[in-house]
């Protein structure tokens, strides 16, 4: 049979959706693009935004116009927040939880083969892509103000960190190149006293991964001793560290665990030990209550940041949260002048961080080629770079200059 597994949202999810493909290839199945091509089409959805939402959607009632005889299943945090709203769009056959999730290779057991490839005939072996995402941490009980995902994602697990290891030599026994470190709240990966710290030491020492990158970080949860960690090369210089707001009322109200001045100092810890590192956010405007200062704090505080990538989201109510409660909602047209205006701002320091590059050698991680014939990749600190050549470059690391 084949299948076309589909992600939206987090990095999280593109572990599981990595994971999940594991599963049915290993079984036989054979992966596909498109649900065109497919029998089975799993849909691993988000719902952080009311965007997220109706994205998903979209891409149910689309499988079902390319191909009326595909088998559609919704899952993920959408699926969980919301099952007979999925459920009442037409065409979708099996909404699955995020705790039956790892299960759906089970659930679909009795769905008749269409083809007469043998189990175990399709390589398992094969890598998906020049990086994998690994998860090692589930859950949040941290209940910001505009957060639906403690909703979806409540208890809080750890990996053990030796099936975290057996899974990174895995991956570098089938050639991956670069291991992502995954979960909704990285930071607070905690198995049976080793931290985060403990764990990326125990990754370095026992594994020969070339490349590890942390998917995202809360500022409260930098310290001296994980910092230093990155002395060694092998740990990418890319930081992910979530504002949300740079004004203190707002971050208050968000029921956010640091101040703007906190998070400045996380900032400065980061760069004096990691040369060159890339730190990159995630900002919310137009959260109830923000107020024309407080939106200008925000975008000030930004600029001083000077960001290497700014995700700009217009806030979403969520019902059950707290936020979606809250008085003094923003206006659509004034979010949408707010992002606007973050998201300039965005683009230039982005522009900014990338051009003060110019003329440095950087180690690239390629990944495949482009429509054009140029050959693209990502730095260690998360530039995206293209280059020509002749040569297979795929899943290589080389040193170029940046032009």
């Amino acid at each position: 049979m084949k299948i076309a597994i589909e992600t939206l949202g987090c990095k999280l999810n593109q572990a599981e959706t990595e994971a999940l493909q594991r599963q049915f290839v290993r079984a036989g199945f054979e992966p596909v693009q498109h649900p065109a091509e497919a029998d089975v089409y799993i849909l691993n959805t988000c719902t952080v935004t009311h965007t997220a939402d109706a994205k998903a959607r979209h891409l149910l009632r689309m499988a079902r116009r390319q191909n009326p005889d595909i088998f559609i299943i919704a899952t993920g945090c959408y699926a969980q927040r919301a099952a007979a709203e999925i459920t009442a769009i037409a065409g979708v056959d099996c909404v699955v939880d995020n705790s039956e999730k790892s299960n759906l290779l089970q659930i679909l057991s009795n769905i008749p083969s269409k083809t007469h490839t043998p189990i175990g005939k399709i390589a398992a072996s094969a890598p998906f892509r020049t990086r994998s995402f690994l998860k090692i941490q589930d859950g949040c009980q941290n209940f910001c103000g505009y957060c639906i995902v403690p909703f979806v994602r409540s208890s809080e697990t750890s990996v053990p960190p030796g099936s975290i290891i057996d899974e990174i030599r895995q991956r570098t026994n089938e050639g991956y190149q670069e291991v992502v470190l995954t979960g909704t709240r990285v930071g607070g990966y905690a198995f049976e006293g080793l931290d985060l710290t403990g764990l990326l030491q125990r990754i370095l020492d026992q594994t020969k991964i070339p490349g590890v990158r942390l998917s995202s970080l809360q500022p409260q949860e930098i310290s001296p001793e994980l910092i230093k960690l990155w002395r060694n090369s092998r740990l990418c210089p890319h930081f992910h560290l979530s504002l949300q707001s740079g004004s203190t009322t707002v971050l208050n109200r968000m029921n956010r665990r640091y101040t703007p001045d906190e998070y400045r100092k996380a900032v400065q810890l980061i760069r004096k030990e990691v040369p060159g590192v890339a730190i990159t956010t995630d900002v919310i405007v137009g959260f109830p209550g923000e107020t024309d200062t407080e939106f200008e704090a925000s975008l000030e505080f930004c600029k001083q940041m000077g960001f290497a990538r700014i995700h700009v989201f217009s806030y979403s109510p969520r019902s059950g949260t707290a936020a979606a409660k809250m008085a003094g909602q923003v206006a659509d047209k004034v979010k949408k002048e707010r992002s606007r205006k973050m998201l300039a701002l965005a683009e230039e320091s982005a522009n900014k961080f990338r051009e003060s590059f110019a003329g440095e050698a950087l180690d690239v991680l390629w990944e495949k080629q482009t429509d054009d014939g140029d050959w693209t990749g990502m730095t260690g600190n998360y530039i995206r770079v293209y280059a020509k050549s002749k040569d297979d470059l795929g899943n290589k690391k080389s040193k170029i200059k940046i032009q």
